[in-house]
């Protein structure tokens, strides 16, 4: 047999590239224990789409998705990638052909952060030029400007952008499926959204195969496709669309997980791109003219306007005040202090209105700003949400 996991090609952005993932009874039995870590797991993985493992700590959920690259061996059982057979491929060659991040990256300290991302292309023997093109491409997918960070070592980095190199390095070779072992586990709240949306953005225009894990079931709702909700020894309780399961948990455990305020859950179905955005406030690019955007705010009787970069993307919230003596937009006004994407949840949106007070810039596909969300467009959804939610018999 071949021991090859071809990805079909994409004839355009957001086609899908992965491959369908089937598990059938799947069993992980270590010598000593007498009951098995994984027994009897069945369940199939569509191509391109996200599904999230969630179940509590030692229920065998990161055990399962090890086995589908083999890093740890199944003692019976068959898993299948895009119709191959994984326990007959080389075990290397397998790793190779899968993607793989980690809570805290994972990445090699000695290595700068384009070898890190060149790690399995190198492996893989493609040459020099490809592989420069391709840590340059993968530091620009994942929001990282090359000429930046390229040199840089990891303990140069935030958590944060630790984690963007590793999902690019998990993604360099173009692997048509992805495992993700809570990768976004250790880093403050507002970068995890940030990375959340990140990961969304990415899945929108690469269309991967993507196994995650989390115990967080705020997370896997946000991000999931479908969701396996896992009992002890990975007894799947319940596998569905996470908008199923919030509206009917399969029984009290799965509810467990759901927890109260069901309504309020539905906010992490509804993205900021499903919600009318602001477009009156001013703005003005860097290398706009100081004294040309006062006149305009003082037309429109505005006291604050948003300065963008020559990429369109936010970076300042500027009072009329500061324009008077300024003679370049470069550094005056305030840095940005929170901001969401159009693949942003409600509930992000609405944490990080609570956090500034107000509405928040929201921006596109490549960080450029797309309008601004206010708080009243949330809380007329939640309305909406709790109405619906009384009307079908729930609590509201």
């Amino acid at each position: 047999m071949s021991e090859t996991i071809e990805s079909p090609a994409q004839a355009e952005s957001g086609a899908v590239s992965g491959v369908e993932i089937q598990l059938e009874h799947v069993t992980k039995r270590y010598p000593g224990s007498r009951q098995p870590a994984v027994d009897d797991v069945t369940m199939t993985i569509p191509a391109g789409k996200i599904v999230i493992l969630v179940g509590p700590s030692g229920c065998g959920k990161t055990t399962t998705m090890r086995m589908i690259n083999r890093l740890i061996e199944p003692t019976s059982g068959r898993i299948t990638i895009g119709g191959e057979d994984a326990l007959s491929l080389n075990p290397d060659r397998l790793r190779r052909k899968v993607g793989y991040a980690i809570q805290q990256a994972g990445l090699f300290p000695h290595f700068t952060v384009a070898q890190n991302v060149a790690v399995v292309p190198g492996l893989l023997g493609w040459d020099k030029k490809k592989i420069a093109d391709r840590v340059d491409e993968m530091l620009d997918l994942v929001g990282l400007d090359p000429a930046q960070f390229h040199d840089r070592f990891p303990r140069q980095l935030s958590g944060g952008q630790q984690q963007r190199v590793g999902v690019a390095r998990a993604l360099a070779a173009d692997p048509p499926v992805l495992l993700m072992d809570e990768p976004f586990g250790a880093v403050d709240p507002i970068t995890r959204g940030n990375l959340q949306d990140e990961l969304l953005r990415l899945q929108s225009e690469l269309g991967k195969t993507i196994v995650f894990v989390t115990h967080d079931f705020d997370e896997a709702v946000k991000l999931g496709d479908k969701i396996a909700v896992l009992g002890n020894q990975s007894k799947i309780l319940q596998y569905d669309t996470p908008d199923a399961i919030l509206a009917n948990p399969a029984d009290d455990t799965v509810a467990g997980f759901v927890g109260a305020g069901a309504s309020l859950k539905q906010l992490t179905l509804l993205r900021v791109r499903d919600v009318e955005l602001k477009q009156d406030t001013v703005t003005a690019t860097i290398g706009d003219s100081p004294a040309e955007l006062r006149r305009q705010m003082t037309e429109q009787r505005r006291t604050y306007a948003l300065v963008l970069d020559r990429r369109r993307r936010p970076v300042r919230w500027v009072h009329v005040r500061d324009l008077g003596s300024a003679t370049s937009l470069e550094g005056v006004g305030k840095p940005i202090g929170d901001y969401v994407s159009l693949q942003s949840t409600l509930q992000d949106a609405l944490e990080a209105m609570l956090v500034e007070g107000g509405g928040v810039p929201v921006t596109g596909a490549r960080g450029e700003y797309a309008g601004m969300i206010e708080l009243d467009t949330v809380m007329g959804t939640i309305q909406r949400l709790r109405e619906e939610h009384s009307d079908d018999g729930g609590p509201a």
